[in-house]
Protein backbone atom coordinates (compact mmCIF):
# COMPACT_ATOMS: atom_id res chain seq x y z
CA UNK A 1 0.00 0.00 0.00
CA UNK A 2 1.40 3.38 -1.06
CA UNK A 3 1.12 6.07 1.61
CA UNK A 4 2.30 9.57 0.73
CA UNK A 5 2.24 12.12 3.54
CA UNK A 6 4.26 14.81 1.81
CA UNK A 7 5.72 15.43 -1.65
CA UNK A 8 8.68 17.61 -0.74
CA UNK A 9 11.73 15.77 0.60
CA UNK A 10 14.59 18.07 -0.37
CA UNK A 11 16.75 15.09 -1.37
CA UNK A 12 16.61 16.08 -5.04
CA UNK A 13 17.65 19.69 -4.61
CA UNK A 14 21.09 19.01 -6.04
CA UNK A 15 19.78 17.34 -9.20
CA UNK A 16 19.80 13.69 -8.18
CA UNK A 17 17.04 11.25 -7.37
CA UNK A 18 16.63 7.67 -6.18
CA UNK A 19 15.90 4.64 -8.29
CA UNK A 20 13.63 1.85 -7.08
CA UNK A 21 16.62 -0.05 -5.68
CA UNK A 22 17.68 2.96 -3.59
CA UNK A 23 20.68 3.97 -5.70
CA UNK A 24 20.92 7.60 -6.74
CA UNK A 25 21.43 9.04 -10.19
CA UNK A 26 21.47 12.42 -11.88
CA UNK A 27 18.06 13.56 -13.03
CA UNK A 28 19.68 13.97 -16.46
CA UNK A 29 20.53 10.25 -16.54
CA UNK A 30 19.17 8.31 -19.52
CA UNK A 31 17.16 6.05 -17.23
CA UNK A 32 15.52 9.05 -15.59
CA UNK A 33 14.89 10.55 -19.02
CA UNK A 34 12.90 7.45 -19.91
CA UNK A 35 11.01 7.53 -16.60
CA UNK A 36 10.17 11.22 -17.05
CA UNK A 37 8.97 10.72 -20.61
CA UNK A 38 6.78 7.86 -19.42
CA UNK A 39 5.25 10.23 -16.85
CA UNK A 40 4.72 12.89 -19.54
CA UNK A 41 2.96 10.34 -21.73
CA UNK A 42 0.71 9.30 -18.86
CA UNK A 43 -0.30 12.93 -18.36
CA UNK A 44 -1.14 13.20 -22.06
CA UNK A 45 -3.41 10.18 -21.74
CA UNK A 46 -5.22 12.10 -19.02
CA UNK A 47 -5.61 15.02 -21.43
CA UNK A 48 -7.00 12.71 -24.11
CA UNK A 49 -9.47 11.29 -21.60
CA UNK A 50 -10.59 14.79 -20.62
CA UNK A 51 -11.19 15.74 -24.26
CA UNK A 52 -13.32 12.64 -24.83
CA UNK A 53 -15.38 13.25 -21.70
CA UNK A 54 -16.02 16.84 -22.81
CA UNK A 55 -17.56 15.83 -26.13
CA UNK A 56 -20.91 17.63 -26.56
CA UNK A 57 -24.18 15.87 -27.20
CA UNK A 58 -27.20 17.31 -29.03
CA UNK A 59 -28.16 20.88 -28.20
CA UNK A 60 -31.60 19.63 -27.13
CA UNK A 61 -29.98 17.66 -24.34
CA UNK A 62 -30.03 14.27 -26.02
CA UNK A 63 -26.80 12.36 -26.56
CA UNK A 64 -25.58 11.13 -29.92
CA UNK A 65 -25.16 7.37 -29.96
CA UNK A 66 -21.82 7.72 -31.76
CA UNK A 67 -20.46 10.06 -29.08
CA UNK A 68 -21.67 7.73 -26.34
CA UNK A 69 -20.01 4.81 -28.09
CA UNK A 70 -16.70 6.63 -28.34
CA UNK A 71 -16.90 7.77 -24.73
CA UNK A 72 -17.83 4.28 -23.53
CA UNK A 73 -14.84 2.63 -25.21
CA UNK A 74 -12.26 5.34 -24.62
CA UNK A 75 -13.11 5.79 -20.94
CA UNK A 76 -12.39 2.09 -20.51
CA UNK A 77 -9.15 1.78 -22.45
CA UNK A 78 -7.30 4.99 -21.55
CA UNK A 79 -7.35 4.52 -17.74
CA UNK A 80 -6.15 0.96 -18.27
CA UNK A 81 -3.16 2.20 -20.26
CA UNK A 82 -2.48 4.89 -17.65
CA UNK A 83 -2.17 2.17 -15.02
CA UNK A 84 0.14 0.20 -17.31
CA UNK A 85 2.30 3.29 -17.84
CA UNK A 86 2.66 3.63 -14.07
CA UNK A 87 3.78 0.00 -13.99
CA UNK A 88 6.20 0.70 -16.82
CA UNK A 89 7.58 3.83 -15.18
CA UNK A 90 8.29 1.92 -11.97
CA UNK A 91 10.03 -0.81 -13.95
CA UNK A 92 12.18 1.66 -15.90
CA UNK A 93 13.26 3.27 -12.61
CA UNK A 94 15.45 0.27 -11.88
CA UNK A 95 17.72 -2.24 -13.56
CA UNK A 96 15.60 -5.36 -14.22
CA UNK A 97 17.87 -7.54 -12.09
CA UNK A 98 17.36 -5.20 -9.12
CA UNK A 99 13.56 -5.05 -9.23
CA UNK A 100 11.95 -5.73 -5.83
CA UNK A 101 10.91 -9.32 -5.30
CA UNK A 102 7.25 -9.83 -6.12
CA UNK A 103 6.93 -6.62 -8.13
CA UNK A 104 4.48 -7.18 -11.01
CA UNK A 105 5.65 -6.06 -14.45
CA UNK A 106 4.01 -5.88 -17.85
CA UNK A 107 3.72 -9.16 -19.71
CA UNK A 108 2.96 -10.32 -23.25
CA UNK A 109 -0.71 -10.23 -22.29
CA UNK A 110 -0.77 -6.43 -22.19
CA UNK A 111 0.89 -6.22 -25.62
CA UNK A 112 -1.49 -8.85 -27.03
CA UNK A 113 -4.54 -6.94 -25.80
CA UNK A 114 -3.34 -3.87 -27.70
CA UNK A 115 -3.10 -5.89 -30.91
CA UNK A 116 -6.54 -7.45 -30.36
CA UNK A 117 -8.12 -4.01 -29.88
CA UNK A 118 -6.35 -2.64 -32.95
CA UNK A 119 -7.73 -5.50 -35.03
CA UNK A 120 -11.25 -4.81 -33.76
CA UNK A 121 -11.02 -1.12 -34.67
CA UNK A 122 -9.46 -1.84 -38.06
CA UNK A 123 -12.44 -4.03 -38.95
CA UNK A 124 -14.51 -0.82 -38.95
CA UNK A 125 -12.00 1.42 -40.72
CA UNK A 126 -11.36 1.83 -44.43
CA UNK A 127 -7.77 1.11 -45.52
CA UNK A 128 -5.63 4.22 -45.87
CA UNK A 129 -4.69 5.36 -49.36
CA UNK A 130 -2.46 8.16 -48.06
CA UNK A 131 -0.71 9.20 -44.88
CA UNK A 132 -2.85 11.37 -42.61
CA UNK A 133 -1.92 14.65 -40.99
CA UNK A 134 -1.77 14.59 -37.17
CA UNK A 135 -4.80 16.79 -36.65
CA UNK A 136 -8.55 16.59 -36.16
CA UNK A 137 -11.70 18.31 -35.01
CA UNK A 138 -11.96 16.37 -31.77
CA UNK A 139 -9.96 14.28 -29.28
CA UNK A 140 -8.11 12.54 -32.11
CA UNK A 141 -5.74 15.53 -32.31
CA UNK A 142 -4.66 14.94 -28.69
CA UNK A 143 -4.34 11.22 -29.40
CA UNK A 144 -1.87 12.02 -32.19
CA UNK A 145 0.24 14.03 -29.72
CA UNK A 146 0.23 11.05 -27.33
CA UNK A 147 1.31 8.82 -30.21
CA UNK A 148 4.36 10.98 -30.99
CA UNK A 149 5.38 11.08 -27.31
CA UNK A 150 5.07 7.28 -27.20
CA UNK A 151 7.59 7.15 -30.03
CA UNK A 152 9.85 9.52 -28.10
CA UNK A 153 9.62 7.26 -25.06
CA UNK A 154 10.48 4.32 -27.27
CA UNK A 155 13.59 6.15 -28.49
CA UNK A 156 14.55 7.09 -24.92
CA UNK A 157 14.29 3.45 -23.85
CA UNK A 158 16.34 2.36 -26.85
CA UNK A 159 19.07 4.91 -26.02
CA UNK A 160 19.10 3.58 -22.46
CA UNK A 161 19.47 0.01 -23.73
CA UNK A 162 22.27 0.96 -26.11
CA UNK A 163 24.06 2.88 -23.35
CA UNK A 164 23.79 0.38 -20.47
CA UNK A 165 23.81 -2.79 -22.56
CA UNK A 166 21.91 -6.05 -22.57
CA UNK A 167 19.90 -6.66 -19.44
CA UNK A 168 19.31 -2.97 -18.74
CA UNK A 169 15.78 -3.10 -20.21
CA UNK A 170 13.49 -6.07 -20.75
CA UNK A 171 12.86 -6.72 -24.48
CA UNK A 172 9.11 -6.70 -23.83
CA UNK A 173 9.24 -3.01 -22.91
CA UNK A 174 10.18 -2.03 -26.47
CA UNK A 175 7.60 -4.43 -27.90
CA UNK A 176 4.88 -2.90 -25.73
CA UNK A 177 5.80 0.67 -26.67
CA UNK A 178 5.92 -0.14 -30.36
CA UNK A 179 2.46 -1.70 -30.13
CA UNK A 180 1.16 1.23 -28.06
CA UNK A 181 2.15 3.78 -30.68
CA UNK A 182 0.38 1.78 -33.40
CA UNK A 183 -2.60 1.38 -31.07
CA UNK A 184 -2.87 5.14 -30.61
CA UNK A 185 -2.73 5.71 -34.37
CA UNK A 186 -5.61 3.30 -34.94
CA UNK A 187 -7.54 4.66 -31.94
CA UNK A 188 -7.26 8.18 -33.33
CA UNK A 189 -8.68 7.03 -36.67
CA UNK A 190 -11.50 5.14 -34.93
CA UNK A 191 -12.44 8.16 -32.83
CA UNK A 192 -12.45 10.30 -35.98
CA UNK A 193 -14.78 7.83 -37.68
CA UNK A 194 -17.06 7.51 -34.67
CA UNK A 195 -17.49 11.28 -34.38
CA UNK A 196 -18.12 11.70 -38.10
CA UNK A 197 -15.00 13.82 -38.57
CA UNK A 198 -12.97 13.90 -41.77
CA UNK A 199 -9.36 12.72 -41.75
CA UNK A 200 -6.85 15.20 -43.15
CA UNK A 201 -4.87 13.37 -45.80
CA UNK A 202 -1.30 14.27 -46.65
CA UNK A 203 -0.98 15.67 -50.17
CA UNK A 204 2.56 15.20 -51.52
CA UNK A 205 4.45 18.33 -52.55
CA UNK A 206 4.41 17.32 -56.21
CA UNK A 207 0.60 17.29 -56.20
CA UNK A 208 0.08 20.53 -54.23
CA UNK A 209 1.25 22.85 -56.96
CA UNK A 210 2.91 26.21 -56.45
CA UNK A 211 2.52 27.64 -52.95
CA UNK A 212 1.54 31.30 -53.00
CA UNK A 213 0.81 31.75 -49.33
CA UNK A 214 -1.76 34.13 -47.86
CA UNK A 215 0.24 37.37 -47.77
CA UNK A 216 -2.10 39.02 -50.32
CA UNK A 217 -5.14 38.07 -48.24
CA UNK A 218 -3.55 39.50 -45.11
CA UNK A 219 -2.83 42.81 -46.87
CA UNK A 220 -6.36 43.01 -48.28
CA UNK A 221 -7.85 42.39 -44.85
CA UNK A 222 -5.64 45.07 -43.36
CA UNK A 223 -6.63 47.51 -46.10
CA UNK A 224 -10.32 46.71 -45.54
CA UNK A 225 -9.90 47.46 -41.83
CA UNK A 226 -8.20 50.75 -42.68
CA UNK A 227 -10.94 51.71 -45.18
CA UNK A 228 -13.64 50.89 -42.59
CA UNK A 229 -11.86 53.00 -39.95
CA UNK A 230 -11.77 55.96 -42.35
CA UNK A 231 -15.53 55.91 -43.02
Amino acid sequence: MVRITRVYTGTGDEGTTSLVDGSRRSKADLRLEAVGTCDELNALFGLCLMEVQRLPGHEDGGSRSTVSRVQNIVTQVLPRIQNELFDLGAELACIPSQLPEGMAVLSENQADVLVDEMDAWLEQLEPLTSFILPSGNGPEAAVHVARTVTRRLERAVLRLLESEGEGSVRPLVLIYLNRLSDWLFVLGRWICLGLGNEESLWLPLGKRGSEKGVADQIRKLSQSDADFANL
